[in-house]
């Protein structure tokens, strides 16, 4: 609703007067963060957390027989609440710390919050690196206006053709999951896992590389994170802007990992079940994110009493002439870490995608059992279309981690090259591309 941006003009007035009074009045800098930070946190806490707080609470008083007198709201969730909330936070939060200074501009201080490429879905942006960038002077350079025009073609690839083709077969499932086989529920689970990949990541690269041609850099947000060999691996590569900020913001501030063990493992669940109520009013969002926690600590316990050998668990000799059983046992152990770190967190997102606690766990039953069937779910070709489709993302991800995308068409040196590339894509968009697939899956975040 349009009477909505009236709150993010509200709160951005606040948090601009806190980070200047913050600066000026040594003595209740603390007391003004404090204030800026309830004003934030309650606006998303009510459009986003009181119809889930209060059903909550029914639950809990029905338990107990009784009744809960509070009515829930029609509350619509501003598009993008959560994101330019948190970068409104790291904002006065860095000016608390000493490490930012107060931005006097007012409308510099509205572009930081309010900046559009980024604003519904980010990256999450930190002051430092992009308050300084509004004051520059911006030529005109062709070669950075093309670098951010192929980021955005390949955004807008991931999206509509790999994304929202995934989509159509994992909708048909999640959606009817009970009439649904085991090894169909599997294989939406694995399309899944690629289409919120592609989606997000598109919208990245769409952003990141729109800011670019306005002679803006924003942070990157993904690293090929399916390529991570553990799960504190993948969490240094999905989502960075959202990871980072729960390091600095949440879990470095209650003790991080300069606690004794039992705190270290508190804390990273404390701060992964936060990043899951981050993403949604659900319990599966939750539970997603505990799962996450989960894997960490037992990560942790690994190199920690079972793994006492750091150079056992390190990758050493890479680069390096081996003898051919070392080699091979090398690779077949980075191959296992692979697809377990991929397994584990396929096994998430079964969490993250389910519309109820209730259907992931009927879900991960129907997977478990692993029984044939139905597999095609009336969609044989456009499942061999999704297949191709990975199997393509899969060769242009490996061949940007291991190969500087040493063989990639729209990233080559030649120009003749990179021009049937792009042509490629457009074909590719024109022939197979979905263009009614909806809206960007972290828009409802």
């Amino acid at each position: 609703m349009p009477i909505y941006i009236l709150i993010l003009g509200f709160t951005i007035l606040v948090d601009y007067w806190a980070g200047r009074l913050i600066e000026t009045h040594r003595e209740q800098r603390k007391a003004l963060l404090v204030a800026s930070l309830v004003v934030n946190i309650g606006f998303l806490c009510f459009f986003k957390y009181y119809n889930f707080l209060n059903d909550t609470l029914t639950e809990f008083l029905n338990l107990a027989g009784k009744n809960n007198p509070i009515p829930d709201l029609s509350i619509i969730l501003p598009i993008g609440l959560s994101f330019h909330t948190f970068q409104a936070m790291s904002y006065t939060i860095e000016v608390y710390r000493g490490h930012q200074k107060a931005e006097r501009h007012f409308g510099i201080y509205a572009l930081y919050v309010m900046f559009y490429p980024q604003l519904v879905a980010g990256p999450i942006e930190r002051p430092q690196n992009i308050l300084h960038q509004f004051y520059k002077k911006i030529d005109f350079d062709y070669d950075r206006i093309v670098s951010g025009l192929r980021l955005m073609l390949w955004g807008l690839f991931k999206k509509v053709v790999i994304a929202d083709r995934l989509s159509i077969y994992v909708d048909a499932v999640y959606n009817n999951a009970a009439h649904h086989s085991g090894i169909t529920c599997a294989v939406a689970t694995l399309f899944f896992a690629i289409q919120i990949y592609c989606d997000f990541s598109g919208y990245s690269s769409i952003a990141i590389g729109c800011a670019r041609v306005l002679g803006i850099d924003l942070m990157e947000n993904f690293r090929r994170p399916y390529l991570a060999r553990s799960i504190k691996d993948f969490w240094g590569r999905w989502h960075i802007s959202l990871s980072t900020w729960f390091r600095d913001y949440l879990y470095i501030p209650i003790g991080g990992s300069r606690v004794k063990v039992s705190r270290h493992f508190r804390n990273l669940l404390i701060v992964f079940m936060v990043s899951g109520l981050w993403h949604g009013a659900n319990w599966t969002f939750v539970i997603w994110g505990a799962l996450h926690g989960l894997y960490q600590t037992i990560e942790l316990l690994l190199d920690r009493y079972v793994l006492k050998n750091k150079k056992a668990v390190q990758e050493d000799g890479i680069g390096e002439q081996l003898p051919k059983p070392r080699k091979a046992a090398r690779n077949l152990g980075l191959l296992f870490r692979y697809l377990l770190t991929f397994c584990l967190v396929c096994i998430a997102w079964v969490f993250f995608r389910a519309a109820t606690v209730q259907d992931a766990f009927m879900i991960m039953g129907n997977i478990l059992t692993a029984a044939p069937g139905g597999l095609f779910v009336g969609y044989a070709a456009g499942f061999a279309y999704s297949i191709l489709l990975i199997v393509f993302l899969f060769i242009a991800e490996v061949n940007e981690e291991f190969f500087a995308n040493k063989w990639s068409l729209i990233w080559s040196p030649k120009p003749a090259v990179r021009m049937a590339g792009y042509v490629l894509l457009l074909l590719v968009m024109m022939l197979i591309g979905v263009f009614n697939g909806g809206q960007f899956i972290y828009f409802q975040f």
